[in-house]
């Protein structure tokens, strides 16, 4: 074969891996294939590199009819108003993001098995992807169907005066975790995960709690009873501080409130303020709200003091219920993405 016929100098195998995937081997350069879609070329040039792809030559042969169909979409969605030129930017910036990091994945995940199997990871990539990528793909659509679902009923539970009902909702999130996950092969980084999950599982089902979900390194635990929500977080913090208990390091954030639950999910402020409230404790702790605190120590706190309590917060224990199990230490309050100066303790076991 010659240079010509071959210039990736591969034996063919990105050519046919190119035509596998896109459908077709490339036949028209930036200036066809907007004239077929309908629109300017420099549009179409700020779209391919919004979307993170390689800057190619004007008269490059780099496209198919797929990318005409892509340009023709896209100007629909501007037609009917969804996509403004604002939008756009942001939406396909991100879309260009987000799947270049899923396909580097992909593509190492494929070689991996490839290898395996003891092929060349050329050719095995190319026999494997005809077999796989298909079920990826329609995989990756039902994946976000569902999260679109999921976003549209978080959307309309925070704006809904629907039922609602109390629950203690808690997030888990692991210490140091990207970090960790550079040193761990995909098998192990795995196998560390369900160990972990099943650790959490265990847990809270023992307390009467349930897991919700788990968002890679965080889960999402739900329990009817705050202090079984309490007792639950209490003790994964305390797993995670003993250096002879291979349990990771993690903080936690626990709210008490209302909360609307819908095909299996939960949302609503609480919900959020719970997620917040994680993304801002120190390793090994566990933050509470204002729901929570009054549910555990039997103070109301009704904002009266906030004052008093911001100058003396950090500096001693809140006065309680002395029968509790656990100490609440005040902290300044805490200011987080959509909620200002929430009213927030740090529990401990007494």
């Amino acid at each position: 074969m010659s240079s010509i016929d071959d210039p990736a100098g591969d034996g063919g195998v990105v050519g046919a891996l190119e035509e596998h995937l896109l459908g077709e081997r490339p036949q028209y350069n930036q200036e066809q294939v907007a004239e077929l879609a309908g629109v300017p070329v420099v549009v179409a040039r700020e779209l391919w590199n919004l979307l993170g792809f390689a800057h190619v030559p004007e008269d490059a042969v780099a496209f198919t009819e797929a990318d005409v169909q892509a340009l023709r979409l896209t100007k629909d969605l501007v037609a009917v108003g969804i996509l403004s030129p604002e939008r756009q930017s942001s939406l396909v910036r991100t879309w260009g993001r987000s799947f270049a990091r899923l396909a580097d994945w992909q593509v190492a995940l494929l070689a991996d098995v490839a290898v395996e199997t003891g092929a060349d990871p050329a050719d095995g990539l190319l026999a494997i992807s005809g077999q796989v990528m298909p079920l990826v793909e329609d995989l990756q659509s039902y994946v976000w169907r569902r999260h679109l679902t999921s976003a549209a009923s978080r959307m309309l539970a925070e704006t809904s005066s629907g039922p609602t009902s109390m629950l203690a909702v808690c997030f888990v999130d692991i210490v140091g975790y990207t970090s960790r996950s550079r040193t761990l092969s995909d098998r192990e980084l795995v196998t560390w995960l369900e160990d972990f999950e099943s650790a959490v599982l265990t847990l809270a089902v023992d307390h009467g709690g349930r897991i919700i979900k788990n968002i890679g390194d965080e889960l999402l635990i739900v329990a009817d009873d705050p202090a079984a929500m309490a007792a639950i977080a209490v003790e994964l913090t305390r797993r995670g501080a003993d250096p002879d208990d291979p349990f990771p390091a993690v903080r936690a954030g626990l709210a008490y409130g209302d909360v609307v639950t819908r095909l299996g999910d939960v949302f609503g402020p609480t919900v959020n303020i719970a997620a917040r409230l994680t993304s801002v404790a120190r390793p090994s702790s566990v933050l509470i709200d204002k729901g929570a605190y009054e549910a555990l120590s039997g103070v109301t706190d009704d904002g009266t003091a906030d004052a008093a309590s911001d100058a003396r917060a950090d500096a001693a224990d809140e006065v309680a219920d002395p029968t509790s199990s656990y100490r609440f230490r005040r902290l300044r309050r805490v200011s987080v993405k959509g909620y200002s100066r929430l009213h927030v303790w740090v529990l401990q076991p007494r």
